[in-house]
């Protein structure tokens, strides 16, 4: 008699289950649709997003400090060859920008934002190949060797002819090298195969260093045994922070929320913030000319030059080029071609936009 319940209630089960799935299918589609949605605008939600309070600071802040007891480590890791590479959850980039600027002041350092949505790994390569010749020239060796296979300006020079010049043996000292700060190695701009084989050829130049950041539990996969234990030669530190990702979050656009022309001008501030005040005042003059001559491709890269070195924002086309590099990298500046053939700097903005930036960079 409990053998027949038994059968009998996973029979009405079954049954139940099968019917439920047929009125389920017969039923109608919903036409909503996720445009039908009320979504809040992008600025107030960054507004909102950005007035949470961080819950345990005190903690947070303790825990970041006890990582510099590591700095010396660090260094002298990187001097015997090593590449650093920071893993955990919460923004580094706070942590490796002190580390950088308290611990690497013996040193040029290059800094690389990988959470960018585009990144243009060949400036970054000739600026690294700049700052080592000015180093080569400080410390006064003979340059005959290298001179005759590399010379200036390195933007004709391929990117196999850069990289070997870096990896020159020129200079005697082992410890005397350029660091490279990748923060998010694993970002967007830099997660394709080949940024990661030209990266792992970069670390593996006998004056280059690197530190990076990770924070995808997939960023292993980008690199095969070959790219983690000889070229990029890593040492693994786990260093969470439990920061937010405030900066790194600029770059993605919010879930459920508009873009609109002064949220545009304003993620432009916030990144030009960021740079320092020459590289301000360069952009500001590109700003100014673009709303001038409304009609015109851009502003050319030489009276860009002529108008910065008047007011004595850079002193060299080197010192320009790097403030471009970084314009370009943060997608605020853009280069056209101009009907003579001579390249100009565009702002991709509205003139209201453009406006907006510009009192808003002002205040």
């Amino acid at each position: 008699m409990d053998i027949n319940d038994g059968e009998e209630e996973d029979f009405e089960f079954s049954r139940n289950y099968f019917l439920a799935k047929e009125l389920a299918g017969s039923g109608k589609k919903s036409t909503r649709k996720i445009s039908d949605i009320n979504v809040v605008d992008e600025q107030e939600l960054r507004a909102a997003a950005a007035n949470i309070e961080l819950k345990h600071e005190k903690e947070i802040n303790s825990l970041v400090n006890s990582y510099k007891s590591l700095y010396p480590k660090w260094v002298f890791e990187l001097r015997c060859g090593f590449g650093l590479l920071m893993y955990g959850f919460g923004s580094k980039k706070v942590l490796i920008e002190d580390f950088a600027s308290t611990a690497l002041t013996e040193y040029s350092v290059v800094v690389i934002n990988g959470y960018l949505q585009s990144i243009n790994l060949k400036q970054v390569v000739i600026a690294l190949a700049e700052i080592w010749w000015e180093e080569l020239k400080t410390k006064r060796r003979t340059s005959s060797g290298v001179s005759s296979k590399f010379q200036q300006p390195f933007n004709s020079q391929s990117m196999d002819d850069l990289l070997a010049f870096l990896h020159e043996s020129d200079v005697e000292e082992n410890d005397s090298f350029v660091c490279i700060v990748v923060h998010n190695i694993d970002g967007p701009g830099l997660r394709d195969s080949e940024s990661q084989q030209y990266l792992a050829r970069l670390a593996s130049c006998s004056h280059i260093r690197i530190v990076a950041s990770i924070d995808n539990v997939n960023a292993p996969l980008l690199w095969d045994k070959k790219m983690v234990h000889t070229q990029f030669n890593w040492f693994w530190y786990h260093v969470p922070t439990f920061a937010p990702y405030n900066v790194e979050g600029i770059f993605f656009p919010l879930i459920l929320a508009h873009s609109s022309t002064a949220q545009s001008a304003k993620t432009a501030a916030i990144v030009l913030q960021s740079l320092t005040p020459n590289a301000q005042s360069v952009f500001k003059i590109l700003a100014e000319y673009q709303l001038s001559h409304p009609d015109e491709e851009g502003m050319p890269v030489d009276a860009l030059y002529t108008t910065a070195r008047e007011r004595f924002l850079v002193s060299s086309q080197v010192t320009l080029n790097s403030h471009l590099t970084e314009f370009k990298d943060h997608e605020l500046v853009k280069t056209r071609r101009h009907s003579d053939g001579q390249d100009c700097l565009h702002i991709p903005l509205a003139a209201d936009a453009l406006e907006k930036l510009l009192s808003e960079i002002n205040q």
